[in-house]
């Protein structure tokens, strides 16, 4: 993008492309995420990042919600809704005509075949997502154990995962994370 771009031009350009390689959803696309509102724009800081990932997952609804508190963040309202818009324009859009061409194909073997091929790539971005997050969000010895602690309760329990963010929450307004 042109370093002269509006904000909202920038916001409609990068998320319109991200959509479209968000294998798995919006959380699968949070490392390039980071990567631009961070790194290359300048947008928000690591922690910031961090923070709205957590209200991003503590509100009710879809996971591209962080995409629309980017946007809030950088140009308002007006953001949001063009980052939104461009998080999920393009990918609704591809999905329908894919879909259609699926519909179409019958009894084919190919489709299967994509879509056991783009399991692996969905768990990868996301475990991408993971560590990036792991990473922005804290760097104490007390952070990472409780991100441990919290991956091996997820992984081993049936916990609601949001029983361990609002220990989380709890344990970062107490000053302890």
């Amino acid at each position: 993008m042109n370093s002269n771009a509006s904000p909202i031009s920038t916001l409609v350009w990068t998320f319109g492309l991200m959509s479209l390689f968000a294998v798995g959803g919006a959380n699968s696309a949070i490392p390039e995420m980071h990567r631009i509102a961070v790194d290359v724009q300048h947008w928000m800081s690591d922690r910031q990042f961090a923070d709205v990932f957590a209200i991003a997952q503590l509100s009710p609804g879809p996971n591209v919600l962080i995409v629309t508190l980017i946007g809030y963040s950088v140009a308002g309202v007006a953001g949001a809704l063009a980052a939104t818009l461009s998080m999920c324009g393009p990918a609704a859009v591809l999905a329908y005509y894919v879909s259609r061409l699926l519909a179409r194909s019958g009894g084919a073997r190919w489709p299967a075949m994509i879509q056991a091929a783009l399991v692996p790539v969905s768990i990868g971005l996301m475990a991408a997502s993971g560590l990036i997050l792991a990473r922005s969000s804290g760097q104490s010895w007390v952070a990472a154990l409780v991100t441990v602690l919290a991956a091996a309760l997820a992984f081993a329990t049936r916990l609601n995962p949001f029983w361990m963010l609002l220990g989380g929450g709890i344990l970062g307004f107490a000053g302890v994370i």
